[in-house]
Order: C-alpha cells, then structure tokens, then sequence
C-alpha cells in the first residue's frame, strides 16, 4: 500500500455558453452542441473558450496563480489541452520494493474526468469510472489486486498536470523558490477545499522550472479515506518528471522517478519507476465509450 498513489480530484466545471451571437450563429450553435454532447465525448468551444477565460482570470489575481497559468501556457495551453479531445495513453507503474505494479491502457474524458482502462496483455479485462459509478470487468478479484476506483483516474492526475489545476475548489500558494538539478524552480502549493473529490486533504507542491516554466516535480501525498482515517496520510513523496513528448502540441514527460521525501525536502530512496507512453488524442471518441461496458461489475464504497 505505501506506494499506492492519490486519488484525482473531480473538479466542477463550467458549462456557461455567451450570448453574444446573432440567430443565425445560435442555430449553428445549439446544432453544435446536440452534436457533441449527445455523441462525441466534446464540447463545444465556446464552452472551452469560456472556461479558459475564467481560469486564466482567476489565476492572474495572485503569484502562484501566475505561474501555474503560465505553466499550462508553456506546456501547450489549456484551451488547446480541452480542443484536443480525449486523451489516450499507457501507464506502467512499477514498484521497486514489495508494492503492486500496474500497468493499463487508459482513455480520458479531460472534460468530464472519466475513464476506461486495458490491462496491458489483454484488453478484456478492464476497469473505470463513468462519472459517478466505477466498475471492473475480470475474472476475479486477484486479476486488479488493487483500488480500481482509486487508480482509474489517479495516473491522469499526473500526466495531465498543470491542466488538472483549471477548476474550482484548487488553493495555490506561492513558497520559496527551490533549486533542483542546479535550475531555480517557482514553487506553488496546491490544497484543495473540503468536499472536492474524494481526497480533499491531499496537497501538492510543484515546481515549476523558473526559465521555461515547465513543470519539473510534483511532491505530494496520499490521504484517500478507502485507506487512511481522517487526518492520517502516507508521508510525502517526490517524483521528478524526465523527458519530453510532444503530442497535439502539448507537453508531457516520458518517466517518473518516485522518492520518499527527505528532512532536507530532498529525492531520498527511490521506490517508483513510471513510463508514460503511446499517446495519442481522441477526438472522434463518442461519449459511449465511458458508459458502464454490458457485463461489467459496479464497484460500492470508496
């Protein structure tokens, strides 16, 4: 359990579309919109465009919201990140002591945070989350011996980063600027308010590259309640991002290094290697696709 990783947080979102159209542009509109709700796993981009203008407007009211807005900025930009459609990717997640490996395809809804996940090796066997409802479809309980709920969202959380930051409930806090691998970082603290997501006492500390602004470390705990009491939690861990891939213009890293956290706010022992890989945007994904599957089993509980 001490390598299981957090939950993701299931932000509100905004659904407002202007006003400023004439008849002709709200037919177009309203055309648009039973389209891609009804159908495609999109929205439409006026939606997207209003929900960027927000995030940026409530980010560049304080520092810390300044740099993680010009982080998404750096990493190809939140309205490109939500025009691109759902995003599809591998995860392999391997423990260096006695903790679970993990290793799935994945698609998500970016918009709508659901998810559908492939055990590596046979698609047939699957797990995710519709939004409300989380299932699993296996053999039995050994073939995921780990909190499928937990984890179907849990590695977007990561690679999604800074994008995840956009919505409502998200607190940031400027800290001290950090050296890491002699380049000065902006740090930023994410907490998050109570009743967002499954793990509101879950935090975040990010370091943010003080030249590219790209996102360099993610520190963080784990405190989801289906393992810990109220107030208690794994201590902290470091992970540091390495490589790069560029795909529909946005920036994702290629590994994880994961570290217990040291005294000195330093990578200690190594415990966690992750590859991020294979992927690829899916814009004609319809919204189906994120339904409960027929067969699957639906999951009680947290």
């Amino acid at each position: 359990m001490k390598n299981t990783m957090l939950f993701t947080i299931c932000f509100s979102f905004l659904l407002v579309i202007g006003c400023k159209q004439n008849k002709k542009e709200e037919v177009t509109e309203a055309q648009t919109t039973e389209q891609v709700t009804e159908k495609l796993a999109r929205v439409p981009n006026s939606w997207i465009a209003n929900r960027v203008q927000n995030t940026k407007t409530r980010l560049n009211n304080s520092e810390a919201g300044k740099i993680v807005w010009n982080a998404m900025e750096a990493h190809g930009g939140l309205e490109n990140w939500y025009k691109n459609g759902p995003v599809s990717f591998r995860f392999s997640y391997q423990p260096l002591d006695d903790g679970i490996p993990r290793d799935t395809y994945q698609t998500i809804d970016s918009w709508s945070s659901k998810a559908r996940h492939f055990q590596v090796g046979d698609s047939t066997l699957q797990y995710g989350w519709d939004g409300q409802k989380a299932w699993v479809i296996a053999k039995d309980s050994t073939i995921f011996p780990y909190n499928t709920r937990f984890w179907s969202l849990t590695p977007y959380f990561f690679m999604a980063q800074p994008f995840v930051l956009d919505g409502e409930g998200v607190n940031l806090e400027l800290l001290p600027q950090k050296n890491h691998k002699n380049s000065l970082q902006n740090v930023v603290k994410v907490t998050f308010d109570e009743g967002t997501g499954d793990a509101p006492d879950d935090y975040y500390v990010l370091y943010f590259d003080s030249e590219t602004s790209e996102l360099s470390v993610i520190r963080y705990i784990v405190s989801y309640p289906g393992y810990f009491e109220k107030g208690k939690h794994l201590p902290e861990k470091l992970m540091e991002l390495s490589g790069k891939n560029i795909v529909g213009g946005i920036i994702f890293p290629t590994s994880y290094k994961t570290h217990w956290l040291t005294k000195e706010e330093t990578a200690g022992e190594h415990i966690t290697n992750i590859t991020l890989s294979d992927i690829a945007f899916e814009p004609k994904l319809e919204s189906v696709f994120f339904d409960v599957p027929e067969g699957a089993v639906v999951l009680d509980g947290l």
